[in-house]
């Protein structure tokens, strides 16, 4: 003789499944965030990629930044080490050259002076009839891992620290490249 489920007994199953079911929702932490900027260049691809090209670069185009000493140049595994202007060191690694493609990627070794973690970024430029579209993306997490981040360190901080660097570099570059 089989016997049926009891109604108590399916109720308490139906609870259980949609308990377990909520329980990611309710987990609360980082999460993956992710800024693209680019900037339209009025200028061929090749004249803005002789500038941005070496890993070592940045120090000659982007405003904050003091020095860009890289230790092997544009060879994947290069370390850049960034001294700000402000104050402030990031170190960088190489992971991806590409200059046929004129693009390249790096990860951080950590936030440095910014309120990141596990961050990388790819900068590219791209060919538009005359003219060239620079893109730089990164993706990344918030300073603070755990739950409830001081302001200085959450979300909304790192967006807002990332696409400051981005917008800042892109705007610079397009002015240093069109006043030529």
């Amino acid at each position: 003789m089989t016997h049926a489920p009891s109604r108590r007994a399916l109720t308490i199953l139906a609870a259980s499944l949609l308990l377990a079911a909520s329980a990611p929702a309710l987990a609360h932490g980082p999460t993956r965030q992710k800024v693209t900027e680019k900037v339209v260049i009025e200028a061929p691809a090749e004249t803005v990629w002789a500038v941005v090209k070496n890993f070592d670069a940045l120090k000659d185009w982007h405003p904050a930044v003091a020095e860009s000493p890289a230790d092997k140049g544009n060879t994947e595994g290069s370390v850049r080490t960034l001294k700000l202007k402000g104050g402030g060191t990031m170190i960088e690694a190489l992971e991806n050259y590409d200059g046929a493609q004129k693009k390249y990627s790096y990860r951080a070794k950590d936030g440095g002076a910014l309120p990141v973690t596990n961050y990388t970024s790819t900068l590219s430029v791209v060919a538009d009839g005359g003219k060239s579209v620079v893109e730089w993306r990164g993706a990344f997490y918030r300073g603070y891992p755990n739950n409830n981040p001081p302001p200085e360190q959450n979300d909304e901080a790192a967006l807002k620290a990332i696409t400051g660097v981005y917008r800042s570099g892109l705007d610079n570059l397009k002015k240093l490249i069109e006043s030529k």
